[in-house]
């Protein structure tokens, strides 16, 4: 077992970890865990301000710093710290800090964790909003590129989904060896937690959840709103959706109607509560990328889920998802009347959510292939860093540039 004691590892954030608002937020813990309990020294920096609902990183023995945008300071902080492993959330960050890292602690191996990829979301959006479908051309847009040549710049980029594997592998020609698939990581259900899951009788109501900034979260609602929810409340009059989220907005807290059971919540502070006590979680998302947050919550506490094949996406792999996948909003709503009516079905996909999270995403099992890669590419970095030189000459091309204009934009804002 590989472990890292005595060695400091720092991880840039886009913003401070919200487990409770987002799937990113308890990602980013996940992999927060892998390095501590590791043994290393592991420190958070972002230049996003800390709210009311940020994780206090302080209880996990993390040591945390504020930075800023554009800012020399950041060279004389990271140099002193000296950090062996320097983690990226989102390519945004790799460009805004990666060639300060790559001047000041060029020996640090350079990990990227794209969450998601951000121009595989960008290209469903585009194709929903021209009501066509995502075919390849959408994937050739600036965001992509962006994010491509991110991944080319680091060591190594931790991939949450095997569709986005594949897709950086065989549509955009990544090679294999800058890649690492690493999933969500959780502990596994026992059947003790599943004894005590409360039965389907005893559950009521429709859900969905989800942190209202994300546009694919958005669109689920809306999706819900005007298309799938008339048609399940047509055949189950008594139904209420019930929906969560964190930073609602204006706009979303105007599709509520409770006439028609249709109820915006907002905020949640304990999401397993919501999970435990409903009976079928509704997660209609026609845009996004990776993994969903919402479906492994759902498998996790014992609530079949009624998704599209954008929501399964990566989520069962061989075995049968926990609940249904459909893509049309008829046969969407008629799926979610099924589960939500037939106690058989509704127990058989409860299991499969079992199933599923015990097969694929365990952090015991991951977290070791997580730590086991650091320490190969750690013995073999020069080698690794010269197979790579398509990733040498955009660090050459992006420091330069994105040098000389934050230096430009440091001495501006002097004045």
């Amino acid at each position: 077992m590989f472990y890292l004691y005595d060695m400091k590892v720092l991880i840039i954030g886009h913003v401070w970890p919200e487990p409770s608002s987002s799937a990113a937020g308890s990602r980013m813990l996940q992999i927060i865990n892998v390095f501590a309990e590791a043994g290393g020294e592991v420190h958070f920096a972002s230049t996003a301000q800390q709210g009311a609902r940020s994780y206090e990183l302080q209880s996990l023995t993390v040591k945390t710093h504020e930075i800023k945008l554009n800012d020399s300071g950041f060279d004389a902080f990271v140099k002193a710290l000296n950090p062996k492993v320097v983690v990226y959330d989102r390519f945004m960050v790799e460009e805004q800090f990666g060639w300060r890292i790559a001047e000041n602690c060029p020996d640090a191996l350079r990990i990227l964790d794209t969450e998601d990829l951000h121009g595989l979301r960008n290209a469903r959006a585009e194709a929903l909003k021209k009501k066509q479908p995502s075919t390849n051309e959408y994937l050739i847009n600036d965001t992509a590129k962006r994010e491509i040549a991110s991944i080319y710049r680091c060591d190594l980029s931790l991939i949450i989904s095997e569709v986005e594997m594949e897709l950086l592998q065989g549509f955009f020609s990544v090679p294999k060896s800058l890649l690492l698939y690493l999933p969500f990581m959780v502990e596994k259900i026992s059947d003790e937690e599943v004894a005590d899951w409360k039965p389907f009788e005893a559950r009521t109501d429709f859900m969905t959840i989800g942190n209202f900034k994300h546009l694919p979260n958005y669109d689920g609602v809306l999706y819900l709103k005007e298309e799938i929810w008339p048609l399940i409340r047509q055949k189950l009059p008594q139904a209420v959706l019930h929906i969560y989220g964190a930073y609602p907005s204006a706009k979303v807290e105007q599709l509520q109607n409770k006439k028609d059971g249709f109820l915006i919540h907002g905020y949640v502070e304990n999401s397993q509560e919501v999970f435990k006590n409903s009976r079928v979680c509704l997660a209609a998302l026609r845009i996004g990328a990776g993994l969903k947050g919402k479906i492994l919550e759902a498998m996790q506490y014992g609530t079949p889920c009624v998704t599209t094949s954008i929501g399964a996406e990566g989520m069962q792999g061989d075995f049968e998802f926990n609940g249904s996948i459909e893509n049309t909003a008829e046969n969407f709503a008629a799926a979610a009347i099924t589960l939500y009516t037939e106690e058989e079905k509704w127990q058989k996909a409860q299991k499969n959510g079992q199933k599923i999270v015990n097969n694929r995403f365990l952090a015991q099992h991951w977290s070791p292939i997580l730590r086991q890669h650091i320490e190969e590419l750690q013995n073999s970095l020069e080698a690794h860093r010269l197979n790579n030189f398509t990733g040498s000459m955009l660090r050459h091309q992006s420091l330069q540039a994105t040098k000389f204009m934050s230096k430009w934009i440091e001495e501006k804002n002097k004045s």
